[in-house]
């Protein structure tokens, strides 16, 4: 299955850049997380602050046994804390919520 999803950095060129020097080596904690969770693979795309994410995920993946496992996991809190610190949410979200699912409108 392929999920596509939103979020907003926060428009300063420092922070922008600091993010993307932590996505260049993302924690191993992290990375096994996405793994674990049954992510196949994940690519974020930037254009200014707005960024896309792009996840191919097996038949197991749900992103509620996600939220849970990443709750109860402290390295992943940590780095979900630090990169807050960066992101903004996008217009219309709910209080809490970062990545937004976009809705697929177009297939050719």
């Amino acid at each position: 299955m392929r999920y596509c999803l939103a979020l907003d950095l926060k428009n300063d060129p420092t922070l922008i850049a600091e993010y993307e020097t932590y996505h260049k080596k993302v924690w191993p904690e992290v990375e096994a997380s996405i793994k674990n969770s049954g992510i196949l693979s994940m690519q974020i795309y930037r254009t200014g602050n707005r960024m896309f994410m792009i996840m191919e995920t097996n038949e197991s993946f749900s992103f509620d046994a996600k939220t849970r496992a990443d709750a109860a996991n402290n390295k992943v809190q940590e780095w979900e804390t630090l990169m807050w610190k960066y992101q903004q949410a996008l217009p219309g979200a709910q209080p809490g919520e970062k990545w937004k699912l976009m809705e697929k409108i177009f297939e050719l």
